[in-house]
């Protein structure tokens, strides 16, 4: 074997990472563990803010070979949603409040109009919000230029009434795509402060659209309310240190008590002894002081002192706190008895970013605000006309900002009366600076220096923009998953992959004998590096995953097959052992990459136009293949060549003949007419496919889930099982008898509840209603005791994207592999012979939902289905390219082939020469699909199925489609020597 060396080594060293990251998943699983001990009560109930504070206090500290929690937590292999559980959540900015801001809210007709027509074309339409509007307003009002709607005092100095249509655009393309990044930055900002481990949130690329991921959320409601809620920026004072110095040296007081002795009561505020304000900052003075700064410029950590100065450290003329800590001083400022100390109208408030101190702890400072709770800010971000960052004349990074007419006269007053004071600009209830006034300014524009970065002006700059002009969000899909649920589907993945696992391991040995346990080997070490690349790309693992895992298991096995078969038929020739087995691994190698990188392609558009856990299924997909090719030919050829080795050194080379007496005379001198039968063959699928299109005509077309057809969509766990009929009835009237669907969900007790109610309205206020409505429909089984585990939302508009990204995938599947086979085989009649085998599988799987439907097996078209049928393809087509490499390997050695019977008998001659592979490969992956059917659940139940009918006919059209095809398009011409 050739590079044995260098194999050997790369296997070693892509074990050792994959053993080190999946090292950070058993630590994070450990210390979630001990978070979760540490908070349970006696009653065995876990307190969620004592399993917090726990988190808290380590997630900066090293606890693992130095790295810190956050790092560990960073690192370890993350669950998707449906295994977590947690919120999926997809945000819309509405360009149509954007535009109506930006015009002044114009009443012009023709405005108004092509918003409208805007506004409907966009559910039909790829292109962007704003380029449908140009088009609408320059087809309704030919002669009138945009400016004349957007010169105003909201865009002076950007448009004026001379502009042109060309200016203005790019006016309005910057300020909906600077909208849209501002919002993002607000939302990313709220999450970091929401306490969700490892959130996702990312831009949409070509959309105005923010998808979020939240798992371990428990409470949905109010993470919906912080991701729409709308952004409020505000200017607040501030007071100074030396202003409530004297209710912080009472805090200490209590501190020092509580510290000595933790189960006595803090005495009532009126015992503190009070304070003059200069002895009141001297005393503080000599307990707090600013924190020292290291070489790196990093806090230094102070443990000696009074429990004040543990607790807190000075920063400038306000104090800090270490984020450990921060939970803890939360609860101090909320006890009556520390309030007392300080002003009435005094809120304190953190700094939105900290500052980095040498034990990997950060500080937060604690900002002193002039403001009552629920109390107005004299002056709010709706006044900031424009801000940006700049470069003062020293060449420091600078922040400006423009005010209107209103803001101004209010920024003169409040500046006048607070030169040499601080003022705090305040996002979502979090300082993100507090500048100090120099003098009063007048005319609303200002500027803001300090020591930033440029990163960190432009950060201010968008902070104070979000007030500038309303962007509006709002969810428009959003699921949530239940931690009982998101058990219930780890248990039902890891249950199919063990199983299928268990299915493949007998399988190769009953057909290979002892060479099937070096492919079993193989197959352990796929898995192995399928869950280390993962966490090393730190993708999530979804139920789609799990079953991409599965799935890959069995296709794994197909290189394995084509290897064993290769080596199998080079023994019948007479070849020697070593000899045979170096020649199977070579002449396998371009089925294997051809066949594999097909699939690959699929995997690849799943993952461009897929989301959520389809993403997932794509990403686990790929990885599965990659890693498959290098286990199956490197790694097993190592292992193959070693056993052959040692049976050579026993005198036992004749003994390993890689088959056992299952497949000793399976398919031997197999020679059937495949070619002969093929109008047969053509006869009966397209008769299948005709059926199943007129049955599915019948029924009114597909079920579609809620992702295609828009809605929202609830899993009820009752415990007892429920009629379905009886729910559909309860539940019609609440739903204002629009459509409801009711059918079961991963057995009798869960029932899944689907309706059209309020499709159009997107708001929480909707969502508020429609759960309403199910809970009061569902009153009249409140002794089956219902409980919602999971509920999901599409809007119409995402509906209909989701279902044309669908249509657009499953077309940019077709060309990239008619491309590849073109390039591969260099005739276009393999390509179009491939194409259709796949399409006539695509019609087949669709066709038999509709049979099947007849049967009472109800089955949804939703994304995940289209997923199925994508693979199918990727499956259907690695079948067709091997019958394909074989043909053309023997036109290859028989460069006489110039006539079409002689066509014919080569492509039978290769199609019975592969018919062993073809068919162990669809047997190895069939077992596979039928335990995902089996044990998936109802969620996977559309994808096995899919699957499920896949397998069986894309071998099949390997063999009676594609291969026929190929004759009849007319390549019986002489082949090239």
């Amino acid at each position: 074997m050739r590079y044995k060396s260098a194999i050997i080594w790369l296997s070693t060293i892509i074990s050792a990472l994959c053993i080190f990251f999946l090292s950070f998943t058993w630590k994070s699983n450990q210390l979630k563990e001990q978070a979760i001990k540490y908070a349970t009560t006696a009653d065995g109930k876990v307190d969620a803010a004592k399993r917090l504070r726990f988190i808290d206090s380590l997630w900066k500290q090293p606890v693992y070979i130095g790295y810190t929690l956050q790092e560990v937590t960073q690192y370890a292999l993350q669950k998707g949603l449906d295994l977590e559980g947690g919120l999926h959540a997809v945000l819309e900015v509405s360009p149509v409040e954007i535009l109506r801001a930006l015009s002044g809210q114009s009443n012009d007709p023709n405005f108004e109009k092509a918003l409208a027509e805007a506004s409907a074309a966009q559910a039909t339409s790829t292109s962007s919000f704003n380029e449908l509007f140009y088009d609408a307003f320059a087809r309704i009002a030919p002669k009138q230029t945009l400016a004349s709607v957007f010169s105003n005092s909201v865009n002076r100095g950007k448009i004026s009434s001379t502009s042109t249509d060309a200016q203005v655009k790019r006016v309005i393309d910057a300020e909906i795509d600077g909208a849209v990044d501002r919002v993002y930055k607000i939302i990313q900002a709220r999450i970091d402060k929401f306490g969700v481990a490892n959130p996702n949130i990312q831009r949409l690329p070509g959309s105005n659209r923010i998808q979020v991921e939240l798992p371990g959320v428990e409470n949905p409601e109010r993470a919906r309310k912080l991701l729409s809620g709308a952004a409020k920026l505000e200017f607040v004072e501030c007071y100074e240190l030396n202003e409530y110095g004297a209710g912080l040296n009472a805090l200490g007081a209590i501190l020092e008590r509580e510290a000595k002795a933790p189960a006595v009561a803090a005495k009532p505020a009126a015992t503190a002894t009070p304070a003059t304000k200069d002895t009141a900052t001297n005393a503080l003075a000599s307990q707090l002081a600013g924190p020292a700064k290291d070489s790196a410029g990093k806090a230094k950590v102070d443990t000696s002192g009074s429990a004040l100065t543990k607790l807190f450290v000075q920063m400038g003329n306000g104090i800090g706190v270490y984020v450990k800590d921060t939970a803890r001083v939360n609860a101090l400022f909320r006890r009556a008895d520390v309030k007392a100390f300080f002003p009435a109208n005094l809120k304190f408030a953190w700094a939105a970013k900290g500052v980095p101190a040498t034990n990997g702890d950060e500080i937060l400072s604690l900002e002193a605000l002039k403001q009552l709770e629920g109390q107005k800010a004299p002056l709010e971000g709706d006044v900031i006309t424009d801000a940006a960052q700049d470069f003062d004349q020293t060449g420091r990074a600078e922040v400006t900002m423009s005010m209107n007419g209103t803001g101004a006269r209010i920024w003169k007053n409040l500046t006048g009366a607070n030169i040499g004071r601080r003022i705090a600009i305040v996002l979502d209830g979090y300082v993100y600076s507090a500048p100090v006034i120099n003098g009063e300014i007048p005319g609303g524009r200002s500027s803001i220096s300090g020591s930033f970065t440029v990163e960190e002006a432009k950060d201010l700059a968008n902070v104070l923009k979000a007030g500038k002009l309303p962007a509006p969000t709002r969810i428009v899909e959003d699921a949530f998953v239940g931690p009982s649920l998101g058990a219930e589907a780890i248990d039902q993945g890891y249950m199919s992959m063990l199983l299928g696992l268990v299915l493949v391991i007998v399988f190769m040995v009953g057909y290979y004998g002892n060479p099937g346990w070096m492919a079993n080997l193989a197959l352990f070490f796929n898995v192995f590096f399928i869950a280390g690349v993962l966490v090393q790309i730190q993708a999530a693992l979804t139920l789609p995953g799990i079953a991409g895992i599965v799935l890959t298991l069995g296709m794994a096995v197909d290189a394995n097959v084509l290897i064993n078969e290769r080596i199998r038929e080079e023994l019948h020739k007479g070849k020697g052992l070593l000899e045979a087995i170096n020649v199977g691994y070579e002449k396998a190698l371009s089925a294997i990459l051809d066949g594999n990188i097909t699939t690959i392609l699929i995997g690849v558009i799943l993952i461009i136009f897929g989301s959520g856990s389809v993403k997932g299924f794509g990403v686990t997909l790929c990885i599965g293949l990659v890693t498959s090719v290098f286990t199956a030919v490197y790694i097993s050829h190592l292992l193959v060549d070693w056993m052959a080795k040692r049976a050579i050194k026993a005198g036992k080379e004749k003994e390993m003949t890689f088959e056992t007496f299952i497949s000793r005379d399976l398919f031997k001198g197999m020679n059937f007419d495949f070619i002969g039968k093929r109008k047969y063959s053509y006869w009966f699928s397209w008769g299948l496919i005709a059926a199943g299109a007129i049955v599915v005509f019948m029924q009114g077309g597909f079920n579609l889930g809620v992702d295609f057809k828009g809605g929202r969509s609830y899993v009820v766990e009752f415990n007892q099982a429920v009629p379905t009929d009886k729910v559909k009835e309860a539940l019609a009237d609440d739903f204002g008898g629009k459509g409801v669907e009711v059918k079961t969900f991963n057995g009798p007790t869960k029932l899944k509840v689907t309706t059209s109610y309020l499709v159009e309205d997107e708001s929480i206020t909707a969502n508020n209603t429609v759960r309403t409505a199910l809970e009061t429909g569902l009153k009249d089984f409140a002794a089956s005791a219902p409980k919602v585990v999971s509920e999901s939302k599409v809007g119409a508009t995402v509906a209909d994207d989701i279902l044309m990204q669908s249509f657009v995938s499953i077309f940019y599947a077709l060309i990239a592999i008619f491309i590849y086979i073109l390039i591969r085989f260099r005739k276009w009649q393999y390509s179009l012979g491939g194409i259709v085998a796949l399409l006539h599988d695509t019609l087949v799987v669709l066709g038999m939902v509709g049979i099947v439907r007849l049967f009472g097996f109800e089955l949804e078209i939703d994304q995940v289905f289209i997923a199925a049928v994508l693979t199918v393809i990727g499956y259907s087509i690695n079948d067709t390219v091997v019958v394909f490499d074989r043909i053309r390997e023997e036109i290859g050695v028989n460069p006489d082939l110039g006539n079409k019977a002689l066509m014919i008998k080569t492509i039978n001659e290769s199609i019975n020469h592969t018919m062993s592979r073809t068919v162990m490969t669809a047997t190895t992956v069939f077992l596979v699909v039928t335990v995902l059917l089996i044990f998936g659940g109802d969620v996977l139940r559309g994808f096995s199925f899919a699957m499920f009918i896949g397998v069986v006919f894309g071998a099949y059209s390997s063999i009676f489609v594609a291969a026929p095809i190929v004759i009849d398009l007319g390549t019986s011409s002489k082949p090239k020597k």
